[in-house]
């Protein structure tokens, strides 16, 4: 092997690969069935593309949690398409330094396809239902037509060409990027680059100076005039720098017949859009609501990294935030999961189950004391930071004491939707005991008997003490660990302590806008970040309108994020029209504060690449649909009045129910509620007058109360409630358009 420059070229090799006879593309997917509703409903929520996208803003992107590419042309490069691939876990492995320095996530390289002739039209869609993109490039010289996408259960990129007269020349090339942090913060003056690249035939190989590394391999062959391409990132520390797996990965996908391969990555995708259903009148919003799923599903697994700022995905601009940001960024991305009925990319609770004991590092060294966990910000997937600590309260400079207690909130929410009580025993009561430890630590009485709390920060905002962020933080964890004792009729040894604060904690200061950032701290200015009202949403321990509108009345700062949050909340306050309101305002592209949502549905702030803001609009939308916090689950809860038919299946809520709905005409047709765990149900079914309530067989089910009833239901029976006389079929319907609204991408 020897030293290159950072661009290897695939042309020159791939003769040498060609088998005669052997098949280099698949074909197009089976029609779906006439009652494949699912089916129908992706069709018409593909991206299209007619336009030349010009960066990550707005080029397609595929993904498997691990393996991630987005397209586009540089402008400039008027012949050259560049598809950009990175991997989840390549990362640096410094930890002397910070996190997102020294365990930065690092760019790997693009392929670039180079025409014959300058690049004059496209005509692309990306296929959700396959997760494929397929479309053609059009030159002066001619034209390509082409498939790529990775594969859902294996970490290859394939890319199908076949080129017409003029553009038989079109070559692949591989351009490496430095293997370098792009953070621009607090880089340390020591920092430097990791070593040169090496390169043999096909592959790229870049050691890191902690040992290890990542090689990019790829290799085409030929059949006549259609061609293969497979390329893939395998990743190893520290002795491995995953050569030999990146060579062998695409000796593989090459070794005969692509069609078994993209069988089971299609086969995983339908399966996966049918874990649940929903419709709604603005194809808008109903469209942006499945591209999320897609784009979730394409960036986290359960069995992978928790998604960073920008996913597995690497932009060549933009790239600031190169590592996971516990503060916000993980909280809103991951809830859609759970109503989506997709705990297989549930990331946050595996990370706290397999990497637990990485949190007290976390934690000040002269403050470890093998009882407390926090959790910082920059970190990495395996929970760590760096020499980089959780601030403690009342000492300055303070920062991120709530980062830990919010992330497991997320993992709670989980548990509730499926109530598997192993989780709960195992990861979330320890857990969420060593933080709850960290705040206890710090808690002083005051004159009044109240527990306080000396001074922390509220996200990006300002220092109080009682910070109102970390005393409803502190308040819901005291509650769910007491619940935990109930739930598993198990004793702890912290249960006094916990009522104890559970009884005393003081209550958050309020002035005459409502609650307060903390003690003596009001909001006195625009601020993106809802910290001051986790207790409202989040959490859902109260409401409080007056303190909600002094929040939206300054919105000249607000991001995405702000946007989705005030949507859900407001259908918390059965407010469907300003929720509503919200989340279009969000989508439809408004930019404040140099941030807004791009044509593709990823997210920019200023100029930096994001996930949470995009993903966490698709919560919003779940939350108008169905809702079941404080044990009961709401059907419709926030419903505009313009959407006057809406369809769900299989949206779950929490106490382990899957709901079915119908909204017809303005009107609740019939609801179907299964139960996985046999827990209580409560629900507020919103039918008007008088209601049955029946089996799957038809046989009458006994239920008590009216607007919220109460239905005994064993695990896994299920009721289906309706109008009294009618006899329902309940099945999924796309519901009718409300008006004609163009395709995302760009169109």
């Amino acid at each position: 092997m020897t030293p290159i420059s950072r661009r290897a070229f695939v042309a020159g090799t791939s003769g040498a690969l060609v088998a005669a006879g052997s098949p280099v593309a698949w074909g197009r997917p089976p029609a779906a069935a006439p009652d494949d509703v699912h089916g129908a409903l992706l069709r018409d929520a593909a991206m299209v593309w007619k336009r030349l996208p010009g960066g990550w803003q707005e080029g397609p992107f595929l993904g498997n949690g691990f393996l991630a590419a987005h397209l586009y042309a540089k402008p400039g490069e008027g012949n050259v398409l560049r598809v950009m691939i990175n991997h989840s876990h390549v990362q640096d492995q410094r930890g002397q330094w910070e996190a997102a320095i020294g365990y930065s996530r690092l760019g790997v390289g693009y392929l670039t396809l180079t025409f014959a002739g300058t690049i004059t039209g496209v005509d692309w869609r990306l296929d959700l239902d396959n997760a494929e993109l397929t479309g053609t490039v059009t030159t002066a010289r001619g034209s390509v037509r082409f498939t790529v996408l990775i594969l859902s259960q294996e970490d290859v990129l394939l890319a199908s060409l076949e080129p017409s007269a003029g553009e038989e020349a079109a070559a692949w090339g591989f351009t490496a990027l430095p293997s370098h942090t792009t953070r621009t913060t607090r880089v340390p003056p020591d920092y430097t680059a990791n070593p040169d690249p090496t390169t043999g035939p096909g592959f790229v190989e870049q050691p890191l100076h902690a040992g290890g590394g990542y090689t990019t391999a790829w290799q085409e062959v030929r059949s006549g005039t259609k061609r293969l391409l497979a390329a893939t990132i395998a990743y190893g520390h520290p002795e491995s720098t995953g050569r030999e797996q990146a060579l062998r990965t695409v000796r593989s996908a090459l070794d005969g017949p692509p069609a078994r391969a993209i069988a089971r990555h299609r086969d995983w995708w339908h399966a996966f859009y049918r874990h649940s259903f929903v419709s709604v009148p603005d194809k808008k919003v109903q469209r942006f609501y499945w591209i999320q799923l897609y784009k979730l599903a394409c960036a986290t697994r359960s069995h992978g990294p928790v998604t960073p700022v920008f996913g597995p995905w690497f932009p060549e601009s933009g790239n600031n935030w190169t590592s996971i940001w516990w503060n916000t960024n993980v909280q809103v991305t991951y809830p859609v999961a759970n109503g989506s009925n997709h705990r297989e990319l549930d990331a946050v609770t595996p990370a706290f189950a397999k990497y637990h004991q990485n949190l007290e590092s976390n934690v000040r060294p002269e403050l470890r004391d093998g009882e407390t966990y926090a959790l910082c910000h920059p970190g990495d997937w395996k929970l760590r930071s760096g020499p980089r600590y959780v601030g403690a309260p009342g000492t300055s400079p303070n920062d991120h004491t709530g980062n830990l207690t919010w992330a497991l909130h997320n993992a709670w929410v989980t548990y509730r939707h499926h109530m598997d009580d192993d989780v709960l025993r195992h990861v979330i009561r320890p857990v969420l005991t060593k933080a709850v430890n960290y705040y206890a630590r710090h808690l002083a009485e005051g004159t009044d008997g109240r527990l306080h709390l000396p001074e922390t920060r509220s996200p990006e905002y300002a220092n109080a003490a009682d910070c109102t962020y970390d005393l409803s933080l502190l308040r819901w964890g005291v509650g769910a660990l007491l619940d935990s004792v109930r739930r598993l009729r198990s004793a702890d040894p912290h249960e006094k302590q916990w009522r104890d604060i559970r009884d005393r904690l003081v209550p958050y200061h309020e002035n005459e806008n409502g609650v307060m950032i903390g003690d003596g701290v009001p909001l006195a200015e625009s601020h993106r970040h809802f910290s001051h009202l986790l207790w409202l949403y989040p959490l859902q321990e109260k409401l409080d309108r007056r303190t909600f509108d002094h929040w939206t009345s300054r919105q000249e700062r607000w991001h995405g994020y702000s946007y989705a949050a005030a949507s859900s909340m407001e259908t918390l306050f059965g407010k469907p029209e300003q929720a509503l309101r919200h989340l279009r305002f969000f989508l439809d592209g408004n930019v404040t504060d140099k941030c807004a949502m791009t044509p593709n549905t990823m997210y920019r702030e200023g100029s930096n690449f994001a996930l949470e803001s995009s993903i966490s609009a698709g919560q919003s939308l779940l939350d108008m649909l169905t809702q079941s916090h404080g044990g009961v689950v709401r059907v419709f809860p926030a419903v505009s009045g313009t959407w006057r038919d809406a369809s769900v299946q299989r949206v779950r809520t929490q106490g382990a129910f899957l709901v079915d709905a119908s909204r017809r005409g303005g009107r609740t047709e019939w609801i179907r509620v299964e139960s996985e765990a046999g827990e209580p149900l409560r629900l507020r079914h919103g039918i008007a007058g008088a209601i049955e309530v029946r089996d799957e067989r038809g046989r009458p089910l006994p239920y008590s109360g009216r607007d919220v009833i109460s239905v005994p239901l064993r695990r896994g029976q299920t009721a289906l409630i309706a109008p009294k006389g009618s006899r329902p079929t309940p099945r999924p319907r796309d519901v009718p358009a409300n008006g004609t609204e163009p395709a995302w991408g760009l169109p």
